[in-house]
């Protein structure tokens, strides 16, 4: 079983813990397409929502910060593949590579929008229990008749609780070849293949695990799922969001 880490469900007494979680899938993929349209101005109004909701959720961004360096990594690749193939007015210029003002806008643009879809991705995680997850996407593929709206929604309930386990192997694998002096070897594709192949197939062990427990307490789809219930609370929620969706695309 995979110990706790920041991209797991944590207790809390929040607005965002107690929200029904019909209401934050919706808010989430709401403001996540808002976020892929808008410029500058939108983007720091969704940066203060968030800042707002990561202090009230207390959110452990120190711990959690650790887990995304690898994203942090794609975020500089996509800044700097932005800024070299952009054409426009250039910066500065070393021999033949060029770096352009459009492009640093844009990619500062692009990689602004994935922290914040990320960052929401996190609140989500964070505040939401995998019982609740599964019991909403349920919830919205019931009247699609022709969808096994059960199946997926185990599925969806296992991925999320697996997020913990691959982190954690993650971890360890790395911990090890730390102790085995791998960083040692200046090689950055040797040491990803080292890392990657043994995380994978670690973690398709642990699936084969948890499937042959699964099937030993005779699991099935059909089960009692989590009680989902709007209150007044989700309500407003709902109607601040519009407003500020709304106020962004006006913009």
């Amino acid at each position: 079983m995979a110990e706790l880490t920041s991209f797991s469900f944590h207790p809390g007494s929040s607005l965002l813990h107690k929200l029904d979680v019909r209401f934050k899938i919706f808010f989430l993929i709401l403001i996540s397409l808002i976020s892929l349209g808008c410029g500058f101005t939108g983007l720091c109004i969704l940066t203060g929502l968030l800042t707002a909701l990561i202090m009230h959720s207390h959110l452990p961004l120190k711990s959690g910060f650790k887990e995304f360096r690898f994203f942090i990594i794609l975020l500089l690749l996509i800044l700097v593949a932005r800024m070299l193939a952009t054409p426009g007015t250039a910066l500065f210029e070393i021999k033949s590579i060029a770096i352009t003002r459009p492009g640093l806008m844009s990619g500062i643009r692009i990689c602004w929008r994935l922290v914040v879809i990320a960052l929401l991705g996190f609140l989500f995680v964070f505040t939401t229990r995998s019982s609740e997850i599964k019991a909403a996407v349920e919830w919205f593929l019931k009247p699609f008749k022709f969808i096994p709206a059960k199946h997926i929604a185990t599925m969806m309930g296992l991925i999320v609780r697996f997020i913990p386990v691959i982190l954690n192997q993650a971890k360890e694998t790395a911990e090890a070849q730390r102790a085995r002096c791998l960083e040692n070897r200046k090689n950055p594709f040797y040491r990803l293949i080292r890392l990657g192949v043994p995380i994978i197939r670690r973690t398709f062990e642990q699936a084969d695990r948890l499937i042959v427990a699964m099937e030993a307490r005779c699991y099935s789809e059909n089960r009692t799922d989590a009680i989902l219930s709007a209150t007044r609370i989700d309500w407003i929620a709902l109607l601040i969001i519009f407003i500020i969706c709304g106020g962004i695309v006006s913009i």
